[in-house]
């Protein structure tokens, strides 16, 4: 899988429970996905810097047009400057190639 090929899929339905992925299937899913860090083995997080607060909510609502489309939503938290995303995905308790395809879609178009 190139590192682009994330941008190119679609979210699957967590609708049914599935299984979380393990450390081993994690890892060449984040070497997809530059400067995100695993946090706890259940979440994906990144920290984007921004000019100002509304550069800042900008860049939120960029993302929340990515989620609306693949119907998986990350968590946003904006301060000042920045915005930190997370990733998980709620109903199997961990991390699915859901989250590494939002995270993928995000770092194309805020960079």
């Amino acid at each position: 899988m190139s590192d682009n090929s994330l941008v190119h899929k679609k979210c699957k339905s967590c609708e049914s429970k599935g299984l979380p992925f393990n450390p081993d299937e994690i890892s060449p899913y984040l070497a997809m996905v530059q400067g995100w860090v695993v946090t706890e083995g259940k979440v994906i997080e990144k920290v984007f810097a921004s000019k100002n607060f509304v550069a800042a909510m900008a860049m939120a609502h960029k993302i929340t047009e990515i989620a609306e489309s693949e119907n998986h939503h990350p968590d946003l938290h904006v301060s000042y400057r920045t915005l930190r995303v997370e990733l998980t995905t709620h109903s199997v308790g961990g991390l699915t190639e859901n989250d590494f395809i939002v995270a993928a879609k995000i770092d194309q178009i805020i960079g």
